[in-house]
């Protein structure tokens, strides 16, 4: 049952390789079920759950950052209220994701994409952490073109998820999602072809047993 965690800044194709790898080493690729199955367990909605959820277009780390303003939050179209004091505890739901992630690596394996993975999943035998980034110019490039956008735009959209996803770690973890002593793998994806980058990390996590 392998594991492997992908921490990967906005515009490096992570939700294109994420699932690309766990498809070549057999094992589920686990992301949007983490806040389905937290929701769950809490008896929230999935929409409260997402609020806290730091790979949510509108997640708990946009909050922290101040990517955005309470009370109103949008999710996906439709206005809601978010109170100051939020329907759920922001450490309960990172509890509970910590605890999900390490029941699914145990119970089956998979690639886990982003909520600290590589910092809940350390001590998770045979692990590989992989981390994908680059400097914000390709990003910038990378998410314009393949998002049909403006580079004004794609570089507004990188510059929040990156404050938002930084300040999750940093806030609930204490430590820096950008130091490369926490990856066996980093790789740079918007020079290297997204095939490639698949091989590269299935060979890596292949070379663990």
């Amino acid at each position: 049952m392998r594991v492997v965690t992908i921490s990967a800044t906005y515009g490096t194709a992570g939700s294109q390789i994420g699932p690309a790898v766990a498809e070549r080493l057999g094992v589920p690729f686990v992301d949007r079920a983490i806040p389905s199955a937290v929701a769950q367990e809490l008896g929230c909605t999935l929409e409260e759950a997402l609020a806290h959820d730091d790979r949510a277009e509108h997640g708990l780390g946009r909050l922290l950052s101040g990517a955005m303003r309470l009370p109103t939050v949008t999710f996906g179209g439709v206005d809601m209220y978010v109170p100051g004091a939020m329907p759920i505890a922001p450490e309960e739901f990172v509890r509970r994701t910590e605890r999900m992630l390490k029941d699914m690596a145990g119970d089956r394996g998979g690639v886990f994409l982003g909520r600290a993975g590589a910092v809940v999943l350390a001590d998770h035998p045979g692990a590989l952490h992989v981390r994908l980034d680059a400097p914000v110019s390709r990003r910038i490039r990378q998410t314009a073109t393949l998002g049909g956008m403006s580079e004004r735009d794609a570089r507004k959209i990188i510059e929040d998820n990156d404050r938002a996803r930084t300040a999750y770690v940093r806030h609930f973890y204490r430590v820096d999602p950008t130091d490369p002593c926490q990856y066996h793998l980093v790789i740079d994806s918007t020079t290297i072809p997204v095939p490639t980058c698949v091989d590269l990390i299935v060979r890596a996590a292949e070379s663990l047993d």
